[in-house]
């Protein structure tokens, strides 16, 4: 059959405004990509959703080509976010001390917004839009929380793991540490997974847990991260540390040592026996969960003052709890709160730069953070 012209015209103009519609309303319809190690093999896959289903593609790579393989991260609806990463040779343990760098941005919670991250380190000149590293020899501090509720987790962690090698080569450096999301995505705990991951890992014939399991390159990755940090004067972590934690007295890097086998560990309560796991995975009291600094009665300073003492620093910094006052100071300066709803539009970190603290967002101005 064939059509004329203008009718033809008309069909191709019309399956345009579609495919344009259909975008504006899902967003980036690409999804992934996951690198899943198979035997001698890597297995690169990517998702594709429409309104109806989600679609999978598989390429298979020998091993011994991992090397020249180039990652790339892809946004239907926003092309120019496009960006590739290259694949770290091995995957190193995190360290757990740092001294003090003189510049640092901090902030978490991010949880699949990528637009915000992206923003925010290109308004706060972390990067410019072509994803180099222009912060120079300045640390970025993500405190927890990369998965659930946003729409690019996978683009979102591709990110960091690409600026982690840019930054070294300029002096600077990204610490990523894990919040209570990420240990619950990597334990199998979904409750706050958007649908469309599990429609992607359905489409590409995997468990969700596969896509992030130790078989895999992020996963891999996210299990080389630590749960705390002491980055020169200050103690970062994603909850805070709770009188429990306090009276384990163990340093940094004792609890990062026997925290990372536990990571991706599912029902921990009733399978480890060691009181010590127990304490800093537990949902109340544990690193990625404690919010004594902010629910009400409020932690006692003198237990602040413990914390600051025992680990040898001057303020602790978390994520976890949204605050109003957030970016803020509490407890006189010795707790930074950095979480902000980035899902609402609240998109703001921290920085330390020339010895002052600021209050940073999207218009790259800089307002001294407040004590409250």
């Amino acid at each position: 059959m064939r059509f004329a012209p203008a009718l033809l015209s008309f069909a191709v103009l019309l399956f345009s405004m579609v495919r344009i519609s259909a975008q504006d309303t899902l967003g980036n319809v690409f999804d992934g990509p996951y690198l899943l190690y198979k035997g001698k093999q890597l297995l690169v896959k990517e998702v594709t959703h429409t309104a109806q289903k989600a679609f999978a593609t598989e390429k298979s790579y020998d091993l011994t080509e991992k090397q020249k393989l180039v990652v790339k991260v892809k946004f239907s609806n926003a092309p120019e976010k496009d960006f590739e990463v290259k694949l770290k040779a091995s995957l190193e343990n995190e360290p757990s001390v740092w001294g003090q760098p003189d510049k640092l941005l901090f902030l978490s919670d991010i949880e699949g917004e990528f637009d915000a991250l992206r923003n925010l380190l290109l308004s706060n000149k972390v990067i410019n839009k072509k994803y180099e590293w222009i912060f120079g020899k300045g640390h970025l501090v993500i405190c927890g929380d990369l998965f659930d509720r946003g729409k690019d987790v996978p683009a979102t962690l591709w990110l960091l793991y690409k600026l982690e090698e840019e930054a070294k080569t300029k002096g600077g450096y990204v610490h990523t540490i894990l919040g209570n999301h990420d240990i619950m995505n990597l334990a199998g705990n979904l409750k706050y997974l958007d649908k469309k991951y599990l429609a992607a890992a359905e489409a590409m014939g995997q468990s969700y847990m596969e896509l992030y399991d130790e078989n895999t390159e992020l996963g891999r990755w996210l299990r080389s991260k630590n749960l705390i940090e002491k980055i020169g004067d200050n103690l970062c972590l994603h909850g805070g540390v709770s009188p429990e934690i306090n009276e384990l007295k163990l340093t940094v890097e004792q609890i990062n040592a026997i925290s990372k086998p536990y990571i991706g560990w599912k029902d921990l309560k009733n399978t480890v026996k060691d009181d010590k796991i127990l304490k800093i995975f537990n949902s109340t009291v544990g690193l990625f969960w404690f919010r004594g600094y902010f629910k009400q009665p409020a932690l006692e300073e003198a237990i602040v003052n413990q914390t600051l003492a025992q680990y040898q620093v001057k303020r602790i910094i978390v994520g976890h709890t949204i605050i109003k006052s957030n970016v803020g100071f509490y407890y006189g300066g010795k707790i930074l709160g950095v979480d902000v709803n980035q899902h609402e539009g609240q998109h703001e970190a921290a920085l330390f730069e020339k010895g002052n603290w600021y209050k940073v967002d999207l218009t790259g101005n800089k307002k001294p953070i407040k004590v409250n």
